[in-house]
């Protein structure tokens, strides 16, 4: 699927691909990534093609990460995985920017 609909605009947009794989809730690969904005054993926050992913679950940790390609790889129990809105997105970063200066 290269393309959506955008309701707000009403026309469709070309956007990159992702792809999100889970397996048996205990791997997750996620493609079309562009930056880990940050990440613990309970929570991961990426920036994609398609906007802010957050991942909750527990024991989280990062398998694989290439930057090139925009594949990230996490293990560990995923309990969710929703995308944020733009307002979402700036409060979840500004907890974390403080949380981690």
């Amino acid at each position: 699927m290269n393309q959506y609909y955008d309701s707000n605009q009403g026309n469709k947009q070309t956007v990159q691909e992702q792809d999100i794989v889970m397996r048996s809730r205990r791997m997750l690969d996620i493609t079309g990534v562009k930056q880990v904005e940050s990440f613990d054993n309970e929570e991961f926050l990426l920036e994609t093609v398609m906007g802010f992913l957050s991942v909750r679950g527990q024991n989280l940790q990062m398998k694989n990460l290439d930057v090139e390609s925009g594949v990230v790889s996490i293990k560990g129990k995923i309990m969710e995985i929703i995308y944020l809105d733009d307002q979402q997105a700036e409060k979840a970063k500004g907890f974390f920017s403080k949380l981690f200066k």
